[in-house]
């Protein structure tokens, strides 16, 4: 069987999304879709209503959700880490609280699997709870493909 990496995060927005504090964010969120969408590696993202999912809020009205699916842990980091997404990254202070507790949780998944966003839920609260595991890991301890089922 093959695999896919799926990854959720969540982030705490330092002011409605609809406020001037959120602006740059959300002026760029479209062209930052695109980018992953077109990423080399990408293979689905969750969305809402419209292209993003800025109108799930399973964790309250100030907390965005991200759920993708990638066919690598280096095409995931390679999105992550290089080019225009990067810059986003720089700049995530500006429009995001920073968290104490874990925010980013990665799973394998077997191809053509999309998870579910209580899946992704369900996954970082178990990393919370027991740490990097097969079933639930981080970009820094990670494990093999098919190791999470």
């Amino acid at each position: 069987m093959s695999f896919h990496l799926a990854q959720f995060n969540l982030a705490r927005m330092v002011a409605p999304l609809e406020s001037e504090a959120m602006r740059g964010f959300v002026e760029g969120l479209e062209a930052l879709n695109a980018l992953a969408d077109a990423a080399p590696g990408f293979v689905w993202r969750l969305r809402g209503e419209g292209d993003t999912a800025t109108d799930l809020r399973p964790y309250g009205e100030d907390i965005l959700i991200n759920l993708s699916v990638w066919e690598s842990l280096e095409a995931l980091k390679a999105y992550t880490y290089q080019g225009a997404h990067l810059e986003y990254l720089r700049r995530r202070r500006e429009w995001f609280v920073p968290l104490k507790e874990r925010f980013l949780v990665l799973w394998w998944v077997p191809v053509g699997y999309e998870p579910r966003l209580q899946e992704g839920m369900e996954r970082l609260e178990y990393l919370r709870r027991y740490g990097p595991t097969p079933r639930a890991f981080t970009l820094g301890q990670n494990f093999p493909p098919g190791s999470s089922q």
